[in-house]
């Protein structure tokens, strides 16, 4: 209860917002009485999701429907200026948005178009650096960071046929673990807590196959968000509660639910 009552009256800002995993977590964060600012292109999702909030008894006072797409600088730009401007301030950001892969090819790596390659790794990388770089100056003024990459254990593999998304999460990796150290260092007087989280297989719009529901990630995402002070930064988990290694970044040896 102590770490749910952290959430009540904090800014987060989540991109996809509007389905899959960033709904659950927009959700979520929306019935702990957070602040919560949505954004994805499909303004009618957004509104989806908090009339899916409200229906589990979230007031929809706590959430503010601000459309973008994250690959543009001048939208980001805006939706930042406007989140200042409600002066509410910000604590975190989750970097949900991504696109899955094209299915023309069975051999996309060799087949697929440099169109895709640029209109995959524009989303799934560029944006989230977008969206957490811009954000960042916010954070810093409330003198704690809270930021959540989703990857997925594609970032981790090399299947054939997902080529191309398999790149974008393992650059998503790196960019987590790059962006952690280089504001913790950039700002030590700062409570930065950056990290990567996976959410592994559930029904969103990239896979209507799957029984799991989105929610099974907001276990973990609201103890990473919430946790206090001294917590990890640069560090990988995975939704089930493991801790994960990527690269050079080695497991986080604490346990998250102690502070």
């Amino acid at each position: 209860m102590d770490r749910w009552k952290r959430l009540h009256d904090v800014g987060f800002w989540i991109t996809g917002a509007g389905t899959g995993f960033g709904r659950a977590l927009a959700v979520a964060l929306g019935c702990a009485e957070a602040r919560v600012f949505l954004t994805g292109r499909r303004k009618s999702k957004l509104l989806e999701s908090v009339e899916e909030a409200a229906a589990m008894g979230a007031s929809r006072a706590n959430f503010f429907v601000l459309p973008a797409d994250i690959t543009s600088e001048e939208q980001i730009a805006e939706t930042v200026r406007i989140i200042d401007t409600t002066g509410l301030g910000l604590r975190g950001v989750v970097n949900s948005a991504a696109i899955a892969q094209r299915r023309r090819s069975e051999w996309p790596l060799m087949e697929e178009t440099t169109e895709f390659w640029h209109d995959i790794l524009t989303t799934n990388l560029l944006g989230s650096w977008l969206v957490t770089k811009s954000a960042v100056p916010l954070m810093v003024r409330g003198g704690a960071i809270r930021v959540l990459f989703l990857s997925s254990e594609a970032g981790w593999a090399n299947t054939a046929g997902v080529g191309q998304y398999n790149v974008s999460k393992a650059a998503l990796n790196s960019l987590g673990a790059s962006v952690a150290e280089e504001c913790a260092l950039r700002y030590p007087e700062v409570d930065v807590q950056i990290n990567v989280l996976v959410p592994g297989e559930a029904r969103t719009e990239m896979n209507q196959g799957s029984r799991n529901s989105p929610y099974t990630l907001a276990s973990m995402a609201l103890l990473l968000l919430s946790h206090a002070r001294g917590g990890p930064n640069g560090k990988f988990f995975h939704r089930d509660g493991r801790h994960l290694e990527f690269a050079y970044s080695t497991t986080y040896t604490k346990n998250l639910s102690d502070l």
